[in-house]
């Protein structure tokens, strides 16, 4: 709700510290857009103006329809901060992608990290255990491959958002915000490719973040395997509307 210029999230989730960890993840974009002079030129991050397990008031943002500029703010502003060179990959904690555990550590191989924390775990979740298996077999059969080509096709840490889909990017006036992350140090085209997973972002946002930071050639194929985190994801939260996603993307790894 608005009140006094605020906005107030509350937990859905009894003993959670979702909000908390998502208050680190404001402050860590927010610090390093400012330390890199880019925070408030391009991208904004809400003020946490309080935080407990039970809510996270942050300030108001009055949200606009956005235009063509607005995407193309988003973009550079995108682009500068995935230009940001990390000293690894992973983070410091673990965090939350939506309502679902997000587990990390300090990693300094992209596709083993990539390949455990991220597509074997959500795997993990999976309540059907003839699904389960199958998923796991691919993985465990395809590991080696998977792992080499991510390495092969990433350069250095980016800092990502991590869940960055059309409701976690707000517009005012003049400004572009960044909301509810799932932040950690990682290949900087997973925030690219979940951007295209449901209806994409306007033209404009990737033109203007190619002339900053143009796609690697492996994009293509990358997104269809990075985006079968968040099908997962979704599959495990919200069920079979998912599934198709989750075969097509990890259908991938078969054929790299």
């Amino acid at each position: 709700m608005a009140a006094n210029q605020s906005f107030i999230k509350h937990n859905s989730q009894v003993n959670s510290n979702t909000l908390l960890v998502e208050a680190s993840g404001l402050a860590l974009l927010s610090k390093t857009l400012l330390d890199n002079s880019i925070l408030g030129s391009e991208l904004c991050i809400p003020k946490v103006l309080a935080v407990n397990k039970n809510q996270l008031e942050i300030e108001y943002i009055q949200s606009l329809r956005p235009s063509d500029s607005h995407f193309k703010t988003l973009g550079v502003g995108l682009a500068k901060l995935h230009t940001i060179q990390q000293p690894h990959f992973g983070l410091e904690h673990d965090n939350y992608i939506g309502l679902n555990p997000q587990p990390n550590c300090i990693s300094h191989n992209w596709g083993q990290f990539f390949y455990q924390y991220r597509l074997q775990f959500q795997v993990s979740l999976i309540a059907d255990s003839h699904v389960k298996q199958r998923f796991q077999w691919l993985l465990h059969t395809h590991q080696a491959k998977l792992i080499e080509f991510l390495n092969s096709s990433c350069g250095s840490p980016s800092l990502v958002h991590g869940d960055l889909w059309s409701g976690n990017v707000l517009f005012d006036k003049q400004r572009v915000w960044l909301i509810d992350p799932a932040v950690y140090y990682a290949d900087s085209e997973v925030d690219i490719a979940m951007t295209e997973m449901f209806s994409g972002f306007d033209a404009a946002f990737y033109q203007a973040y190619q002339t900053v930071r143009p796609f690697t050639a492996q994009y293509p194929i990358k997104k269809r395997i990075y985006n079968a985190y968040h099908y997962l994801n979704h599959y495990n939260l919200f069920g079979d509307n998912y599934f198709a996603g989750c075969e097509q993307g990890l259908g991938m790894i078969e054929v790299l």
